[in-house]
């Protein structure tokens, strides 16, 4: 699994870096077909991502609220730190764990670790979907989202 994630901060990364380039009103501009802005997009997908792992290793939801992240660097930053946070619990990741339950505080219902961390990879990939159609949109070319050739595993 850690490579899936790894893949996914990769991307993430490169598309904080892809964004710098765009003007604030388009990272601000609300879209069609996602959660709304370019810039609310990437929160959203560093939020869920951090909420979901924090319930699977029985840590409480702490809400991140987007209006304290109203930049594209203080969104990188947070993505950065929460990275730390849930890094040593993927790379202890084992198929041991795959079918334990963990409960999902805010949906109150209880899933296996298995299918919430595969949730969590999908949730994201979905995401970069919006994002490569909104800067396809805007003229710019999206990042590449090719697993080969990131020399992750």
């Amino acid at each position: 699994m850690i490579h899936l994630f790894q893949y996914n901060w990769q991307i993430r990364d490169e598309w904080f870096t892809l964004c710098e380039q765009l003007p604030e009103r388009e990272l601000r501009k609300e879209r069609v077909g996602g959660p709304g802005s370019i810039l609310y997009t990437l929160f959203h997908i560093v939020e869920v991502e951090h909420s979901w792992i924090c319930a699977m290793q029985g840590k409480p939801d702490i809400p991140i609220h987007f209006e304290n992240y109203q930049s594209l660097e203080a969104v990188k930053k947070l993505s950065d730190s929460l990275r730390l946070d849930s890094e040593p619990y993927l790379l202890d990741w084992s198929e041991n764990i795959e079918q334990e339950q963990v409960y999902i505080s805010w949906l109150e219902e209880t899933f296996l670790k298995g299918e919430v961390i595969r949730h969590v990879i999908a949730h994201e990939t979905h995401h970069i979907g919006q994002l490569s159609i909104w800067t396809r949109e805007l003229g710019i070319e999206p990042v590449s989202v090719h697993f080969v050739g990131r020399n992750l595993m």
